[in-house]
């Protein structure tokens, strides 16, 4: 008996590794930010024309993520996360195919449209192959795992540029990466459930917004995307700007930025289980003002790095803690509230565009970080929404 409950433990061992492994994969949809500085010195382009690439990585959010939850519910998780990785693979192949604007475009289309089927089906995956209990741990184990690529990405293109002559060979160490991770899990068996659960339509869907609170967390979490993919464009920016810096130099600006966004993550998963959502949350929202308040009148590097870390380390846990309140708010639609919330993802792609608008009007970066400003103050004026749901969860106990 005993070496049977072994023997199982391997089994399950060997089918969690290769889908935990996957969100590393979608930790890529990140490595927009080094890649859009490149492109802007490559091609000789403006803050508005360079960030317009982070609209093509993060528009597919607000027109896939429904459609991917139907495709879902009729091939399955697992073949919906294996096509994720192939559609990524596609993309990290152009840019050594093909390097121009229009090719470039094209591939972070394809990574974005991969990252949104990933985004939507591998929780729910992990999800199938572990406990109730053990849910939440193993989730958040995955979000870790996916801010190890996002702190990579920066890392990776500027040694990449400086050992090997060319920043795109991140695209080759991303795309080997993908291949293994595919073929691991393509050949581990794993028996999925049937949920029977209707899918979610775009009317299903918009129709929560008709709910307050629910409006309020949408664009909430498109405020929060905006912050974390804005300030992963634009901290680069600010270090070149401010101190002379290359921009091989200024891109480890983001590494900071991640690596302190994932020890804040991890850091969460403890804090949470001792304070409440709500109180975690404010202090989040309070550090991410301080960094961009930080941030307009900082000059010098030790200062610059301040602020972005202090945004890094807010920025941890504001998406799930505003997650997990939209599923609370109404647990009955929780299909048509996890659609919604992917959408919101969208912010990605809206936010940078804004900002780069702001900087090419200001003259200077400012105007990026004016943006990002109002940003962090609407997630300011949710702390009361927050408050409420959360007495309203407690006298529901």
């Amino acid at each position: 008996m005993a070496s049977f409950t072994v023997m199982e433990k391997n089994r399950q061992i060997s089918r969690i590794l290769p889908v935990l492994l996957a969100f590393f994969i979608m930790g890529y949809c990140d490595l927009v930010g080094i890649a859009t500085n490149y492109l802007k010195q490559d091609f000789s382009l403006g803050d508005t024309a360079a960030n317009a690439f982070s609209v093509m990585m993060f528009l597919w959010f607000l027109v896939l993520s429904v459609p991917t939850g139907i495709m879902m519910n009729r091939i399955g998780r697992k073949k919906t996360v294996l096509l994720s990785m192939v559609v990524t693979l596609l993309g990290l192949v152009i840019p050594f195919v093909s390097y121009s604007v229009v090719s470039m475009i094209l591939a972070f289309s394809l990574i974005g449209i991969g990252n949104t089927f990933i985004q939507v089906s591998l929780n729910p995956l992990v999800a199938s192959l572990v406990s109730p209990q053990k849910q939440p741990s193993f989730l958040t184990l995955g979000q870790f795992i996916k801010a190890i690529a996002s702190f990579l990405a920066p890392i990776l293109a500027v040694q990449a540029a400086l050992r090997l002559g060319d920043w795109k060979f991140l695209f080759v160490i991303f795309a080997v990466i993908d291949i293994a991770v595919l073929a691991w899990l393509a050949v581990t068996e794993i028996k999925e459930q049937e949920t029977g659960d209707k899918a979610s339509s775009f009317s299903d869907c918009f129709r929560m917004l008709g709910m307050g609170s629910i409006l309020m967390l949408f664009i909430g979490i498109v405020m929060n995307v905006g912050i974390d993919v804005g300030i992963n464009i634009t901290a680069p920016k600010i270090l070149q700007e401010r101190a002379a810096m290359t921009l091989d130099q200024a891109g480890y600006a983001t590494s900071l930025y991640f690596l302190v966004r994932t020890f804040g993550c991890l850091a969460g998963t403890f804090i949470l289980s001792r304070i409440s959502a709500s109180r975690f949350f404010i202090i989040s929202a309070l550090l991410i003002f301080v960094g961009v308040v930080g941030l307009l009148f900082a000059s010098s590097v030790a200062a610059l790095y301040v602020c972005v870390g202090l945004i890094g380390a807010g920025n941890s846990n504001i998406f799930p803690i505003i997650f997990a309140k939209a599923l609370n708010t109404a647990p009955e639609k929780d299909n048509e509230i996890s659609g919604l919330m992917i959408m919101g993802v969208s912010g990605g792609a809206l936010v940078p565009v804004i900002m780069g608008a702001a900087s090419d009007a200001a003259g200077n970066q400012n105007g990026a970080v004016l943006v990002l400003a109002v940003c962090i103050v609407y997630l300011l004026a949710l702390i009361p929404l927050m408050l409420k749901l959360e007495k309203k969860a407690n006298n529901q106990l």
